[in-house]
């Protein structure tokens, strides 16, 4: 995604993302979907595992 700084209101940005979004191939696009929780704090695996829910963990691989 662009990472240039632009001055437009919410529903303009909204609506320029998600035409870029849309733009993707389905790949691309599931592919965004995992880069996007790069950085979030993971939550505690035990508590999630209680409650059924299910999990994807991510390996680190080096590059």
């Amino acid at each position: 995604m662009d990472k240039r700084i632009r001055f437009e209101t919410k529903e303009e940005a909204n609506a320029r993302r998600e035409r870029e979004f849309m733009a993707l191939t389905p790949g691309e696009r599931f592919q965004w979907f995992l880069r996007s929780f790069d950085g979030r704090p993971a939550a505690d695996p035990e508590i999630a595992r209680r409650k059924g829910n299910f999990i994807l963990t991510k390996k680190d691989v080096p590059r």
